[in-house]
């Protein structure tokens, strides 16, 4: 470096360092100033390094100003702790990142939390401090104190013991950490309109496509814009920039826009030799057309439709600008645009379409007219950040045959490669230069491809998870799937009811002297709790008469029937198929006993329940197997399925808890009981804490009571009580050491059910 380049910046730094200095006199008035100076003194001393001390003065300076002098000197313990736990380069980034979030945060209060959380983070995880700080204003963008508390505190648990799995969530390249800044934000994503979506998809136009979500580490044009094609729909997993209701209606739009491809445009067009403006020109009119053609059949789809063409005359001129004029003037008959060439687009689809609105082959050809215009126009097109207008439509990859295409431009490129990756494919078993997977990988494509290989269930529902660590719901965070059971012979059931009928009338005994019911006023008692007004008024009548006064002039309350719905919910995790010690059967063939006798004692009285087994393989997929509904009949059917009840995968308890309680609280009964029957502790493969599930399941439990249900466990697990009652509460556990014995111990346990 020269002399003079070396002088040169030697001013502009002492120009810097003076307008710092002036900065200084305003921001630390009177006493604050020799604290100021005593706390710069301690960082540029600490050997840090220049770049640390420098960031420390110009930006606590200008903190003091924007918060307060204790800000700063607050500021200079954070930056010791980071440059000591997490290096300098974290040290210097972080007096920015505090002036960001003072100028985020109005309370004092919030900023001191935001210090707290920063330095937590660079104790337990100090490799993703860099990546917290750098990501401050994003988060900032839709956080506000008690949300960037929760952010950290989950990360830090969602990483544990695993580095890499942090830095990737504080980078938001982790789905957590989206699906939560996703949620802050007031946006609405595929996970919680997935259900709703199927649903409305085939009720428009009758087909069942399968509907995954975009990985969200695929390219960003991917992640921007509905697509189809090989039988898969590819959805988003949530479209930024919209606001809840907006995405919901959103989504539902790119539904139906789909659906209309599927029922009006019968096959691909040859890419040929093709430009890219002409393919994005025939694409905009075949979605025209389809689009007309499904509001003749649906006029509601319009209203859906329409609000989202918001292009308007003028702007730039660029293709882009000009398409989606087109295509506002071909859905909105009353949008009127001066430019020629859009009225010309307008007129010529006009015309085709009156003359056969079906053949699809005027997209091709009036596309590739307006897109030679448009190339002699010599307007802007890039082909490869060209994003379909408006939103709802698809990226048009489904309209297009690519075969015998070596390189395309633009419009083919990484989507292929990316469909490939979502969709299923078929494969021949002797294909060539095939790369084998690692052990990991490998264990997850056996999972997949079981999982592919049986009924996918349909969704009917999604749950939130309660996360003790942040002390917040996940709201709409694990897709619970109905299932249906396999049915067997039920012969060894009515074997085993045979064997134990002594217990079974045993058991209806037992529920038929129960009284469980709303207490009633019993009038006319020779004695009792209060007195019968009426009954009183008239004997004293009676005695003015100068007769004898009846004297049942008393009342009392009294439970004269029985109001009692049932719902019997049986864990059938991988651990129920192990055997009972001492015992021919397994656990699971314990519980089907139990729940067979309790099933036919009530039955027999006429008594509302229900039967339902459950299991889990990740927070995608908690299974809920019905056997028996409230309205059915408990028949040959419903012994059948729970005969036919299998062992296997994990046990996701709060989503099973919660689907259960949502049918018990239907029921219009007095008392609603569900009667949980399992082997071991919450548990499933995608969670390593081992407090998370058992919390959450107390918060299931918990928000349960608070509707009138209880919930009682019968916990077949010697060391229940080490989760069982932080779940269930000590008064509604009972555990078994000796599984065995739970059928003959039922009349006993039921008797403290209803107590």
């Amino acid at each position: 470096m020269s002399q003079s380049t070396m002088d040169i910046g030697h001013r502009i730094r002492s120009a810097d360092d003076e307008a710092v200095s002036m900065k200084e006199a305003r921001a630390f008035p009177g006493e604050w100033c020799s604290a100021w100076q005593t706390a710069r003194e301690r960082i540029e001393q600490a050997g840090y390094g220049r770049a640390v001390s420098y960031a420390y003065r110009r930006h606590g300076v200008d903190l003091a100003l924007q918060a307060s002098p204790q800000s700063a000197l607050r500021l200079g313990r954070c930056v010791s702790e980071l440059a000591i736990r997490a290096g300098r380069r974290a040290a210097a980034r972080v007096p920015e990142a505090a002036l960001a979030a003072a100028v985020r945060f109005s309370l004092p209060d919030d900023l001191a939390r935001w210090f707290e959380q920063v330095e937590l983070t660079a104790r337990q995880a100090p490799e993703s401090v860099l990546a917290l700080l750098d990501g401050t204003s994003q988060l900032l963008a839709v956080l506000d104190g008690a949300g960037f508390e929760a952010f950290i505190r989950m990360g830090l648990a969602a990483g544990r013991g695993k580095p890499e799995r942090r830095l990737a969530f504080f980078r938001r390249e982790d789905d957590e950490a989206r699906h939560f800044l996703d949620r802050e934000a007031g946006m609405t994503d595929f996970l919680a309109l997935e259900g709703r979506l199927k649903a409305y998809f085939t009720a428009l136009w009758g087909l069942r496509p399968a509907i995954r979500e975009v990985p969200r580490d695929a390219p960003d044009h991917l992640r921007r814009r509905v697509g189809f094609g090989g039988g898969v729909i590819r959805v988003p997993p949530a479209f930024a920039g919209f606001a809840a209701e907006e995405s919901r209606n959103l989504y539902l739009a790119a539904m139906a826009h789909v659906g209309a491809h599927h029922r009006f445009t019968t096959k691909p067009f040859p890419l040929g030799k093709l430009k890219p403006l002409q393919v994005a020109m025939i694409s905009l009119i075949e979605d025209a057309r389809v689009e007309r053609l499904a509001m003749a059949q649906m006029p509601g789809l319009a209203a859906l439709w329409r609000p989202f063409h918001v292009a308007r005359p003028g702007g730039a001129g660029i293709a882009v600008s000009l398409m989606a004029r087109l295509a506002r003037a071909l859905i909105d008959s009353g949008y009127e645009d001066p430019d020629g060439w859009v009225e010309k687009g307008r007129r010529l689809f006009d015309e085709a379409f009156a003359v056969d609105p079906q053949d699809q082959e005027f997209s091709r050809h009036i596309g590739g007219l307006l897109g030679n215009d448009l190339g002699q126009m010599r307007l802007q097109f890039d082909a490869k950040s060209y994003v379909v207008q408006p939103a709802y439509r698809d990226d048009n990859l489904g309209l297009w045959d690519f075969a015998d295409q070596e390189e395309q431009a633009a419009f083919e490129m990484e989507q292929t490669v990316e469909t490939a990756r979502i969709e299923t494919e078929e494969r021949d078993e002797g294909e060539a230069d095939r790369q084998e997977p690692d052990p990991e990988q490998q264990e997850e494509l056996n999972r997949l491809s079981l999982r592919a290989a049986e009924d996918d269930g349909v969704l009917a529902a999604r749950y939130p998870e309660f996360d003790h660590v942040t002390g917040r719901e996940r709201p709409e965070w694990c897709a619970l799937r109905e299932y249906a059971p396999k049915a067997v012979a039920p012969m060894a059931i009515t074997r085993m009811l045979e064997e134990r009928a002594d217990l079974t009338e045993r058991l209806k005994a037992l529920i038929s002297a129960s009284r469980i019911s709303r207490q009633e006023r019993v009038r006319r008692q020779t004695d009792g709790e209060f007195l019968d007004l009426d009954a009183c008024i008239e004997a004293a009548i009676t005695r003015r008469m100068g007769e004898a006064p009846d004297p049942r002039v008393h009342g009392r309350y009294e439970r004269r029937s029985r109001d009692l719905s049932v719902h019997l919910l049986i864990d059938v995790s991988h651990s129920t198929g192990d055997a009972v010690a001492g015992a021919a059967g397994s656990v699971l063939d314990v519980e089907r006993l139990a729940a067979a006798l309790m099933a036919q004692a009530m039955d027999g009285l006429g008594d509302p329940f229900a039967i339902a087994a459950f299991c889990s393989d990740t927070r995608e997929d908690v299974r809920y197997l019905r056997v028996k509904d409230f309205a059915r009949p408990y028949d040959n059917a419903a012994r059948a399925r729970l005969a036919g009840l299998q062992s296997g995968l994990s046990t996701r308890l709060g989503a099973a808890i919660r689907h259960a309680g949502a049918d018990l609280a239907r029921q219009q009964t007095y008392r609603r009981l569900l009667l949980l029957i399992t082997d071991g502790e919450p548990s499933d493969v995608d969670v390593d804490d081992g407090d998370y599930l058992v919390e959450d399941a107390r918060a299931a439990v918990h928000s349960l009571n608070r509707t009138g249900i209880d919930v009682f466990c019968i916990a077949l697990d010697s060391d229940a009580e080490s989760y069982a009652e932080r779940i269930f509460g000590r008064r509604n556990v009972v555990a078994f050491s000796n599984i065995e014995r739970l059928p003959e111990k039922l009349p006993a346990l039921y008797l403290r059910l209803i107590a």
